[in-house]
């Protein structure tokens, strides 16, 4: 027997691009009329972006710039106060570099608002400097080499400065966990270490002032 031919009056058979087609645009028209039927999403203010005024007290000095609500201490630093010591790393609070001092304590100017350091006391390594004069973990980290490209040593400082502030006397094992959250690419952690040490026993036999 010979094959049974179709029936031209038969269901008109379907391509299979013509399948996919049709299938792909019908959710689209649906979402298309259900749009229709929707409330516009609200606009943004305007004024969540517009500039606030603030005062910011760096290095024993005030301050008073604007700046916008999302704008970090890091921003305000380096592009509105020109105090560009405190470098931008990974502006994600990974490396360290953008390390501050805020109240004595070590922060990490990147995720750190510039509104939210209002009403403190912040300190850049600018701060540590008496005049053209290095501070006593500058002298340190110079005199031990504790650099390479030099690109983190400003953050490597300020995160030194804050630990001997909290502890003047610190093991190796507490440096190293005080500065754990300050990372250098060039690997000159030993020599970073050795500065931490000899900044601290400068500080305690009168050496540093």
């Amino acid at each position: 027997m010979g094959r049974r031919r179709k029936d031209p009056g038969s269901r008109r058979a379907i391509s299979r691009r013509g399948f996919l087609t049709t299938v792909s645009t019908a959710p689209i028209a649906g979402a298309a009329i259900g749009r229709a039927h929707e409330t516009p999403a609200p606009v943004p203010a305007a004024e969540a972006h517009e500039p606030v005024n603030v005062v910011l007290r760096i290095n024993g000095r005030s301050f008073k710039l604007q700046v916008e609500p999302r704008d970090t201490l890091l921003t305000a630093l380096r592009e509105k106060l020109g105090m560009t010591g405190t470098k931008p790393g990974c502006e994600r609070g990974e490396c360290g570099a953008c390390t501050v001092l805020i109240d004595g304590n070590p922060r990490y100017a990147c995720l750190t608002l510039a509104l939210e350091a209002a009403g403190h006391e912040i300190t850049t390594v600018e701060g540590l400097m008496n005049g053209e004069q290095l501070g006593p973990v500058q002298k340190a980290f110079v005199e031990d080499d504790a650099m390479q490209c030099g690109y983190c040593t400003p953050g490597q400082v300020m995160a030194a400065e804050g630990l001997l502030r909290a502890n003047p006397n610190p093991s190796l094992e507490e440096i190293r966990l005080g500065m754990s959250g300050n990372l250098c690419r060039c690997g000159a952690y030993d020599h970073i270490f050795k500065a931490v040490q000899r900044a601290a026993q400068a500080r305690r036999t009168g050496g540093m002032s």
